[in-house]
C-alpha cells in the first residue's frame, strides 16, 4: 500500500481521522498477512514511513506505526 493520510479535514476531527488511517492500515496487513509466502521467506515484512509531509517521512518498523499515529 502506497497511500499518504491526510488528518486535516474541515468537518471530520482528528481523532476520527487517526482512527480510519488506523483502521484501513490494519486492514490492509491483514489482507496481505493471508496471503502465501514467497519460497524462501519465513514471514511478511512491511517497509513503513511516517512523517509530517512524504519528504519528512522517516522509515519506522511497523509495530511503531499505531504509536506514530497517536503521537500525531
Amino acid at each position: 500500500m502506497k497511500k499518504t493520510f491526510a488528518f486535516i479535514h474541515p468537518k471530520i476531527k482528528l481523532a476520527r481521522l487517526i482512527e480510519a488511517a488506523k483502521y484501513e492500515v490494519k486492514k490492509y496487513l491483514k489482507r496481505e498477512r493471508n496471503k502465501s509466502l514467497p519460497e524462501g521467506v519465513d514471514y511478511w515484512d512491511f517497509d513503513c514511513k511516517y512523517g509530517h509531509t512524504e519528504q519528512e517521512a522517516k522509515v519506522i518498523h511497523l509495530s511503531q506505526i499505531n504509536k506514530s499515529m497517536d503521537e500525531a
